[in-house]
């Protein structure tokens, strides 16, 4: 499989500094519907970045949650959803009576983010709340409207944090799109 090449660079949308905001602000919401007890769940791989900041956040706002992850695949490296998810590793972490709070970089079908509530509850999870960063419009309706949402993001092709174009740009500090 030959890698697309990546020639151009994102226009930003959203920079680093409105990214940090926007996970404080989020943190802040989120606090008091979670305990102590609370296992955050990361989708692996875009999440990563969100989690990561999102947990952080979330102690300064006076939780520490546990930290678990599910990596599930939808996309493999395409732009198009492969229209069913892939378990490629499953929860680490009893779930059982607890919340689970599934964390993901963007929803856009929601197939992820449906199945990662469906493996929590079946794991037990006494509720199951999710939070993305990024929420990008559908043109018909989603399996799942996620609890807590970051930011409204465009239809637009969006990388970095978390997110990316065939594997590349996940890293990005900020959010651009390639469109």
């Amino acid at each position: 499989m030959t890698e697309t090449p990546i020639n151009r660079e994102p226009v930003v949308l959203l920079s680093e500094a409105e990214v940090a905001a926007r996970v404080e602000a989020l943190a802040r919401e989120i606090a008091p519907r979670i305990d102590d007890d609370t296992v955050a769940v990361c989708l692996l791989t875009g999440g990563l970045w969100f989690a990561s900041d999102l947990t952080r956040a979330l102690s300064r706002a006076g939780r520490h949650v546990r930290f678990d992850a599910l990596w599930l695949a939808s996309y493999g490296d395409e732009r198009a959803s492969l229209g069913r998810c892939e378990v490629r590793a499953d929860l680490q972490r009893p779930l059982a009576g607890r919340t689970a709070l599934i964390i993901d970089d963007v929803i856009d079908t929601g197939l992820s983010l449906s199945e990662a509530q469906r493996l929590v509850r079946d794991a037990g999870a006494s509720r199951a709340l999710t939070a993305v960063f990024a929420s990008k419009p559908w043109p018909t309706p989603r399996a799942i409207v996620p609890d807590f949402v970051a930011w409204q993001a465009p239809a637009r092709f969006l990388v970095g944090y978390g997110m990316d174009a065939a594997g590349a740009l996940r890293g990005l500090p900020y959010i651009g799109a390639l469109d």
